[in-house]
């Protein structure tokens, strides 16, 4: 269905993104423009948006908005009605492994408790207890580098570390895209659960329609230069979700709803 925003305009939104545009030459060309999108806040539960587009859509330049990494040339970017502040709770996860490689696995996971000023003893506790949740016991000595540790793994700490301060909003690009696909399946489990414990709102680019399905609670999907967003997709599947619901009749028709709207965006024939 169409994007309507007249009809949220009433509601709490934790993300609100306000007629934004973004050229690079001066406003001669835009690689986006008139874009809106308004995402609600769901107090104890959090909200799951998947971004869905062709290359070059403008996915990731939504995510450095949200995420205070960059400006854009005309509107809006509010966090919670404000204006993005450092005050803000937003952690960022890439698809390139972004650990610190002369660091820990702990020290890595607890790093943002200590830019906080949180004392050793208290931090490394509170990063053991995630580095358990994520499945890396027994690793948090190893330094975060890879062949100490396997892409997943780097990934997993990379999660923890984004999830430790528990941040109110987590973005989330591509983060799975470089993973096999036995450990993109752990993954995605992963982050489900992980979501349904802290209650954030993630925002999540991928190119994968199945997984974009399974994970999310509505997708919206860009179409190309000057971007924009040009549906929304409600995922009405149950919130609690495993394996099991891949192989569901109503899983397959969202898949090929999303499929379908693809490609008439991308105006494949």
């Amino acid at each position: 269905m169409n994007v309507k925003f007249e009809d949220m305009a009433a509601r709490n939104n934790i993300i609100e993104l306000k007629d934004i545009g973004q050229s690079y030459d001066g406003g001669q060309s835009w690689i986006i423009k008139g874009l809106q999108l308004l995402i609600e806040d769901k107090p104890d539960q959090g909200q799951f948006i998947v971004l869905l587009g062709m290359s070059g859509s403008g996915k990731s330049t939504l995510l450095r908005y949200i995420a205070g990494l960059q400006e854009p040339t005309e509107g809006q970017v509010l966090i919670n009605g404000q204006p993005i502040s450092d005050k803000d709770r937003v952690s960022m996860v890439f698809q390139q492994y972004s650990s610190l490689p002369w660091m820990t696995v702990l020290d890595n996971v607890a790093l943002g408790l200590k830019y906080q000023g949180v004392g050793k003893k208290e931090r490394y506790e509170r990063a053991m207890d995630l580095i358990e949740l994520v499945g890396l016991a027994g690793h948090e000595k190893k330094y975060a580098q890879y062949p100490a540790l396997s892409g997943g793994q780097l990934q997993r700490v990379a999660i923890a570390r984004s999830i430790i301060a528990n941040p109110q909003i987590i973005l989330m690009d591509e983060p799975f895209g470089a993973l096999d696909i036995k450990t993109r399946f752990q993954m995605q489990d992963l982050i489900i659960n992980l979501w349904h414990r802290f209650h954030s709102t993630i925002v999540f680019v991928t190119h994968d329609i199945d997984e974009a399905v399974y994970l999310a609670d509505d997708i919206y999907i860009m179409k190309s230069q000057p971007s924009n967003i040009i549906e929304h997709i409600d995922i009405d599947l149950p919130l609690k979700r495993d394996r099991s619901t891949k192989r569901e009749a109503h899983f397959t028709e969202l898949v090929q709803q999303v499929e379908d709207t693809m490609i008439r965006v991308a105006g494949i024939k």
